[in-house]
């Protein structure tokens, strides 16, 4: 039983130590400094690839990448939580008893070495100036105490008692901003959802799993703008969001960079943009014949398209942005009206570029050559594509609790550096057929301020009486 109080004991001692804080305070703010300098999470993958391999595994083991959703940072935060709680408990008796002792109002040896001009002599009885000070005492502060012998009237006042919990309530928010951060930590989350135009999803995916994660409602990308600068850099791009909740819209937004939008506890972010080949492109067709026939049309993937002399039709087969690295293109097929294999090709947008890099090439490979259906020649003029907006997705439901935090370490920091407990003593003592009235004071802090509200309260009892003077 002994060795177990003492093993007790020791870990009291070590966690109601003010030291092992500093420590603990110290190895947190080493740790965010890394967490400054090396990039986490999707940001550090260029960074890794600067790194040797042993240090990169080093990283990697240690959770340097991902530092502030690592076990060991929870448990240092954790056992910062366990020092100021242990450090609460141990020195809060201590404050409760200075918060509800209740002084003698005729203590005597606070009235030793009393500075002269905190003693003034008023010219009248002792019954006169007694209540006269008791009714200024209650003006002032409220909670007074009295004490009158035959010879003397005593008087106790205070003000500022809750000082002594300023740097408990600092502790406390202190604590709360922990537990906010731990929530966000453990049921926060960052994902991202690329949306293209006129589409609508209702789920995103987690950074660095790669797993899906529903949002609980709709979020649908209505309408995508971009506009550029003259060099061609991106000036301003927004989202036209809708929020639906089975189909029912329940929140329109605009979302721009650095201009976020919440939904139920979501934060979106405006966070990059980007195009994918559409599902429609644009042919001309040149027929060749005694009397050229031209004619320009836009083509959806998959439809049937009779060609101009009705030979045959066409149907545009696949659409590829970049096909074998020589840019956008599209397979044609056609179907003749004689019987016959279909006829397929591809036809390249920039079919003169390609032409001068590999010359002959459209002969050489009939499946590359626009006009492999005499006597048609196609030519892609271009193909349709779609904006997708990119989304930064956050949920973090220890906000709240953060921003209560923060509220209450100013209050806290407010009460511990700039109030204090004042205690003032007053005697009264008659002298002949005058009274004789000595302040005297005491405070936990701001010695000066103490002083000026002996001097206030000795400048409102000259006052009240009129025909005083210092003793």
């Amino acid at each position: 039983m002994e060795q177990k109080n003492k093993e007790r004991n020791v870990f009291w001692r070590t966690f109601s130590s003010v030291r092992l804080t500093i420590v603990l305070l110290i190895f947190i703010a080493i740790v965010s400094i890394l967490g400054t300098f090396i990039p986490q999470r999707e940001e550090a993958v260029e960074f890794a690839h600067r790194l040797s391999p042993e240090t990169f595994h080093f990283f990697q083991v240690i959770g340097l990448f991902d530092m502030y959703h690592t076990a060991w940072f929870r448990i240092l935060i954790g056992l910062l939580a366990l020092n100021l709680i242990i450090c609460s408990i141990d020195r809060f008796p201590g404050a409760w008893r200075r918060f509800s002792a209740h002084p003698r109002p005729d203590r005597s040896k606070i009235f030793e070495d009393i500075p002269q001009e905190q003693t003034i002599t008023i010219a009248e009885t002792l019954d006169s100036v007694s209540a006269t000070v008791e009714e200024l005492l209650k003006s002032k502060y409220r909670r007074i105490a009295t004490k009158v012998t035959g010879s003397a009237a005593f008087f106790y006042a205070d003000k500022g008692r809750f000082s002594h919990f300023g740097v408990y309530l600092v502790h406390l928010s202190v604590l709360v901003i922990i537990v906010g951060a731990l929530i966000g930590s453990f049921y926060g989350y960052e994902a991202y959802v690329n949306i293209m135009e006129g589409d609508q999803v209702d789920s995103a995916m987690l950074r660095g799993r790669m797993l899906p994660v529903d949002l609980g409602f709709t979020v649908r990308c209505d309408d995508f703008n971009v506009s550029f600068y003259d060099n061609g850099a991106p000036k301003e791009y927004r989202s036209n969001l809708t929020f639906l909740n089975n189909g029912k819209k329940l929140k329109s937004a605009v979302l721009l960079v650095n201009h976020p939008v919440k939904f139920r506890g979501i934060t979106f972010y405006q966070s990059s943009y980007g195009t994918v080949v559409g599902d429609r492109a644009f042919i001309r067709i040149v027929r060749k014949a005694s009397k050229p026939e031209i004619k320009t049309l836009k083509a959806k993937l998959g439809q049937e398209i009779p060609l101009p002399g009705d030979e045959g039709s066409f149907t545009i087969s696949q659409i590829k942005d970049n096909f074998m690295n020589m840019g956008p293109a599209v397979l044609i097929q056609i179907l003749s009206q004689q019987e016959g294999a279909p006829t397929r090709f591809w036809v390249f947008q920039y079919r003169d570029r390609i032409k001068r890099q590999f010359p002959g090439i459209f002969e050489r490979f009939p499946k590359l050559n626009p006009s492999a259906f005499r006597p048609y020649t196609f030519f892609l003029e271009g193909i349709e594509s779609k904006y997708y907006t990119g989304l930064q997705v956050s949920k973090d439901p220890g906000v709240p609790v953060v921003w209560t935090g923060f509220i209450m370490i100013i209050g806290g920091l407010f009460i511990t550096f700039f109030a204090s407990h004042r205690r003032l003593w007053i005697r009264v003592i008659p002298v002949g057929d005058k009274s004789k009235v000595t302040v005297a004071g005491m405070a936990n802090r701001n010695p000066v301020g103490l002083e000026r509200e002996i001097q206030e309260l000795l400048a409102d009892m000259k006052a009240s009486f009129g025909d005083t003077k210092n003793a």
